[in-house]
């Protein structure tokens, strides 16, 4: 059988979503389709598909051939454009994936610049508050904050976070500037949902974490409203040190309880495929992880 093809329609039945929605964007009949698949899951000895009258689903066998049959094509046609046109640059597409606000501040303006350096690759930028999975949604490279879990991910270390507490001038000139945690309980506050859905803010005290409830006249789940908020002087937020750093480098926002902090969080460039991942993936996310250190991190 032919292997390579058979893997070609596996792939594009994950990515088209259906059998039929597969053999238009191969131009092939429906029928031939199924024979591939069915072919190519006899050749492995292995279910690749949950395949039902509504819907599919990869099995643990296929996901983890997905992952390998995305890599060899993607080496098979980058192969095939080294060779005809003799050149080294990276080519082709990759999908990336970040946090909204930090991939508008940071992700985009870097990827912009590296793509006009690099007329043979293009992107897709994905700008999600939540981690997907990269083999399943077929994303070559992520930037993730917070501790990453265990996984056959390459991991790129960025730098560090921290959630720090702020307010404005005019605020703190007409409170009591709190000098504990437990002062905020009885202060105004802005929650952003996003950061603590129970109106629970987290704090460091020696060795331990502990939890203050807050409250006040706005919570919200879009962390610029929040900020703004914070800046009219609404109240105090807490937010991750990179959505506010321009707003307390300017002094229209002013730090508060930095002795309290806790741990900082990471900040990671990963990417799938290990030694088999791409020349593009490799090239793409080591210049964010070395760009990201330069605009988010220096000095830091």
């Amino acid at each position: 059988m032919d292997v390579f093809g058979a893997m070609q329609t596996f792939v594009a039945i994950v990515d088209e979503g259906s059998l039929t929605a597969a053999a238009d964007a191969l131009d092939r009949s429906q029928p031939a389709v199924v024979r591939s698949l069915a072919a190519l899951e006899a050749h492995l000895g292995a279910r690749l598909l949950h395949r039902t009258t509504r819907r599919m689903s990869l099995t643990p066998e296929g996901s983890e051939y997905l992952e390998r049959a995305r890599q060899i094509l993607a080496d098979v046609e980058e192969a095939e454009r080294a060779a005809s046109q003799n050149e080294s640059e990276p080519s082709g597409q990759v999908r990336i994936t970040a946090p909204v606000q930090f991939g508008q501040l940071h992700v985009a303006p870097l990827l912009t610049q590296f793509l006009s350096q690099q007329p043979r690759l293009t992107a897709q930028l994905l700008l999600l508050d939540r981690n997907v999975d990269l083999v399943d949604d077929g994303i070559d490279i992520a930037v993730r904050i917070g501790p990453l879990p265990d996984s056959e991910l390459v991991a790129l270390p960025v730098g560090e976070l921290r959630r720090v507490v702020c307010a404005s001038p005019a605020l703190l000139a007409s409170v009591d500037k709190p000098d504990k945690p437990e002062s905020l309980a009885q202060l105004p506050c802005v929650r952003v949902e996003t950061l603590a859905r129970s109106g629970t803010w987290s704090f460091r005290r020696g060795r331990s974490t502990v939890g203050v409830k807050v409250s006040g006249p706005l919570a919200c789940n879009q962390v610029a409203a929040a900020i703004s908020a914070c800046v009219h002087g609404a109240g105090f937020g807490q937010f991750l040190s990179y959505q506010v750093n321009e707003q307390l480098r300017t002094g229209q926002l002013v730090r508060v309880l930095e002795r309290f902090e806790v741990d900082a969080i990471p900040v990671n460039v990963v990417y799938s495929g290990g030694r088999f991942a791409s020349a593009r993936q490799r090239a793409v996310a080591k210049h964010l992880q070395t760009a990201l250190r330069e605009r988010v991190f220096r000095g830091d």
